[in-house]
């Protein structure tokens, strides 16, 4: 990357902050190490250190989408924030390009006192724009709050709706060069959050970088061009989107005992980016179909031997295990390649290894890029889940239509059971199975999935 090719530069990161057991303890820190140096004594520390964030390094292109996942207390706000400039690193550097709009609590600087048009102006002023470029954008911001008359009303009279419908139009229609989201997007109504969306999908299409926080793994794999993967304060992986969030859930689910070791795994493995530069993460490529498979009969679904994902990740075990994954025709034969429209199996035995209640086991399918398509489970809820006791085995079938348009597609496995912190994943794996859909030259779907619409068109009789 060229020194001019960035718009966000992040180099050696780190938020340290002083925890205190007590009030006092903060004005003898303040008091007493001081008078211990002066009589040439140890200075003793009254407070415990905690490292919000550690050594993060990393650097965002311009025009770049990238996402941020960890979980919760991970570091992920404060590096935002340090990002945006409202907080200081304690050691570390960032460097941002262009007008930065944040979008880390929305409303948070607004007067409740003032108008939501006075609140307009404020904001704008404080993002750079000036009184012209404000009084030029009022009407599109206006019309994105969809908020009408109570413009010139005190916020402190909005409902919750109205307040963050103002906020986030205002930040969006200061053109950023940077726009930086930190879970904004989770908020508002379906339909608000599907402008919101198709508002994003403009600034970036215009060349704006977008760096984003969010937990919905779906949203991250569909809109980024990469992802990083904090925890703890550290940057444990950055990289394909798909396999970033695979090690986040990874790590997400993983049992408290395992914690730490899956850590030193995902730490330890090949930098998601070079998986992706040598091409050992994506799994857009075609499968290589054998020569034996070229006399298939047209229109057959066939096992190609060769087609093997190279994405697979198997969660930490937790009194189940999942075991020969794989897709079925009507006659019980193993196929990968799939003819649209057709009908087919996914099955995979089940091991019980302790005794569990609300058993259910589910399955998804997914895009090469991770996007959900679908899924399904065996019961509505664990509490019409099974009870099962320890050596109990299953045979866990779904059947399903190939309503899909040609191309590479993954399928999850998953048993989940009631435990007292919730349903938890006794075995799960990302991956577990590679189909393609053959091209179909009759194919009327327009789209990724086939909804079997049936298109009538007739002729209108001429009324003279």
């Amino acid at each position: 990357m060229s020194c001019d090719d960035f718009s966000i530069r992040v180099d050696g990161l780190s938020k340290r902050y002083e925890i205190y057991a007590q009030p006092a303890d903060r004005l003898k820190q303040m008091v007493l190490p001081r008078l211990q140096r002066a009589m040439h004594r140890p200075a003793r520390a009254w407070f415990s250190e905690f490292w919000a964030l550690r050594d993060v390094s990393f650097e965002v292109r311009k025009g770049e989408t990238v996402g941020i996942v960890g979980r919760n207390g991970s570091g992920k706000s404060t590096l935002l924030q340090m990002i945006c400039g409202t907080l200081n690193p304690t050691l570390g550097t960032v460097a941002t390009k262009g007008r930065v709009a944040a979008l880390l609590e929305l409303g948070a600087g607004f007067n409740p006192e003032f108008t939501g048009r006075e609140n307009v102006r404020l904001s704008g002023l404080l993002y750079g724009l000036s009184e012209q470029e404000l009084a030029a954008r009022f009407a599109a911001i206006l019309d994105f709050a969809e908020i009408g008359d109570f413009i010139d009303q005190p916020v402190k009279t909005y409902s919750s709706g109205m307040y963050v419908r103002l906020a986030f139009a205002v930040a969006i229609n200061v053109s950023p060069d940077v726009l930086v989201v930190d879970e904004a997007l989770s908020v508002g109504d379906e339909a608000f959050q599907r402008k919101c969306f198709a508002r994003i999908e403009a600034i970036r299409e215009a060349g704006a970088t977008i760096l984003f926080v969010s937990h919905a793994a779906g949203t991250v794999v569909e809109l980024c061009n990469r992802a990083i993967l904090l925890d703890r304060g550290e940057l444990l992986a950055q990289g394909v989107p798909k396999t970033v969030v695979s090690r986040y859930h990874k790590l997400l689910y993983a049992p408290r005992h395992s914690m730490a070791a899956i850590r030193e795994q995902i730490r330890g493995a090949a930098d998601c980016a070079r998986e992706c530069e040598a091409g050992i993460g994506n799994t857009d490529a075609e499968p290589t179909t054998h020569a034996g498979n070229a006399a298939s009969p047209a229109g057959d679904a066939y096992l190609d031997e060769g087609m093997v994902p190279r994405s697979t990740l198997r969660y930490a075990g937790r009194g189940a295990t999942i075991e020969q994954p794989c897709v079925t025709n009507g006659h019980g034969r193993r196929v990968n390649v799939l003819r649209a429209g057709g009908e087919y199996v996914y099955a995979f035995n089940v091991t019980i290894e302790k005794p569990s209640s609300g058993v259910r086991f589910g399955m998804a399918i997914k895009t090469t890029t991770g996007y959900a398509l679908g899924g399904a489970t065996t019961a509505a809820n664990p509490g019409e889940g099974l009870a099962t006791d320890a050596g109990q085995e299953y045979r866990v079938r779904f059947r399903f239509r190939a309503l899909l348009a040609p191309g590479v597609y993954f399928l999850n496995a998953g048993v989940t059971a009631a435990e007292p912190e919730g349903e938890v994943f006794l075995d799960r794996i990302i991956d577990a199975v590679m189909i393609r859909i053959m091209p179909d030259s009759r194919r009327l779907a327009t789209e990724l999935v086939d909804f079997d619409v049936q298109p009538d068109v007739e002729m209108a009789a001429l009324v003279s």
